[in-house]
This record gives structure tokens, C-alpha cells and sequence, in this order.
């Protein structure tokens, strides 16, 4: 069963460029979800060591961390706020 996952843009658009990336070394198409499917289980696989868990969970502990609705506001309100500059900046 297919489900639907919501991705602010940026996240979206670095997503098709790993896929990208990855059928190109793969030298196969590999879709959208196939990445995500492969960076999960390089992730898992990664974590698998426990030094590389330990490591991770530390860092992700000490991380500054947004809430999910701050993340989404965060990557979508960016793009609007640069691209309003750069109008400006051509307006000059």
C-alpha cells in the first residue's frame, strides 16, 4: 500500500538529487522512494556498529533540535524571504 509523505520543498528537491545521484552510480533509475528506502538501510546498516550508535545518539541528544512544525515553517519560509531579496536587489 502506497502512503503519501509531506516534504517542505527543499527537503523534496534534495531528495530527487540523491536519487539522481544514486542512479547514476547505480547505473539504473532509481526512483524518489527507492532513496529513501536506501538511506534507510545505509542508516540502519550504519548503526548497526555501536560505536557508530553511541556516537550518533550523542550527538543527536546535544542537537538543538526544531519541532516539527518549526522544521516545516523553517524550510518553507526561507525560499520566500530570499527570493523577495533577490527581486529587491534587481529592482536597484
Amino acid at each position: 500500500m502506497v502512503k503519501t509523505v509531506d516534504l517542505p520543498l527543499r527537503v523534496f528537491e534534495d531528495l530527487v538529487k540523491v536519487s539522481e545521484e544514486l542512479s547514476l552510480m547505480a547505473k539504473k533509475p532509481i526512483s524518489a522512494s527507492m532513496a529513501v528506502d536506501l538511506l534507510m538501510e545505509i542508516y540502519r546498516a550504519h548503526l548497526n556498529n555501536p560505536c557508530a550508535l553511541d556516537a550518533f545518539s550523542q550527538q543527536l541528544k546535544s542537537l538543538n533540535i526544531m519541532t516539527p512544525e518549526e522544521f516545516d515553517k523553517y524550510w518553507d519560509e526561507p525560499t520566500k524571504t530570499q527570493q523577495t531579496k533577490h527581486k529587491a536587489r534587481n529592482n536597484r
